[in-house]
């Protein structure tokens, strides 16, 4: 899998200081070979698609990204919710959306 990736400099520094994640370790979710992908409903528009990807990168992350010209943008990564998390482990697999 070679996905080209992108993210705000500006950005990225200050989800480091909110979550402690950097995007350049996000970006792994995306190799984890069980990450779920889902469309993010709450945080989608009519001008900008949104998406959730869930994997396995030393813990369980939840990275938020856009993409555009076959390009994925970062928008924000965290380690997931212990519900995030057990869905991860028991639901996400078999429904993997990309």
């Amino acid at each position: 899998m070679n996905i080209e990736f992108e993210w705000d400099d500006d950005k990225n520094a200050a989800n480091i200081r909110k979550h402690g994640i950097a995007f350049e370790d996000a970006q792994y979710v995306f190799q984890d070979p069980i990450h779920t992908v889902m469309f993010d409903w709450d945080h989608s528009s009519v001008h900008e698609e949104r998406w959730k990807a869930y994997g396995f990168v030393g813990r369980v992350l939840m990275v938020s990204f856009t993409e555009k010209d076959k390009v994925t943008r970062i928008i924000s990564a965290r380690k997931a919710s212990p519900a995030e998390q057990e869905e991860y482990y028991y639901g996400y697999g078999s429904c993997n959306y990309e």
